[in-house]
């Protein structure tokens, strides 16, 4: 199962940065066309919302991917605490 998971993020974060670096050319190709203007009280959720939608997707299928190389054992962390007794 942990393998099925690690592969179905693979898969999923693969297509997700391949999607992102499409629109970044598709966007190059067409003509440029005028996004509406946002406006946000919120600094964070305004810039969050004025990030391109292609570097969005490639960010979440890096995400996706890195989640993927912990699920897989690629990646581990191991935390660990020791007291010294005297």
């Amino acid at each position: 199962m942990q393998d099925f998971i690690a592969a179905l993020l693979a898969i999923l974060g693969t297509v997700l940065v391949l999607a992102g670096a499409t629109v970044i050319v598709l966007r190059t190709v067409a003509p440029p066309a005028t996004e509406p203007e946002v406006t946000s009280g919120n600094r964070v959720l305004g810039w969050i919302r004025r990030v391109n939608g292609a570097d969005r997707l490639m960010a979440w299928g890096v995400v996706l991917l890195v989640l993927a190389a912990i699920a897989s054992g690629a990646i581990s962390f191991d935390f660990r605490a020791s007291v010294g007794t005297r």
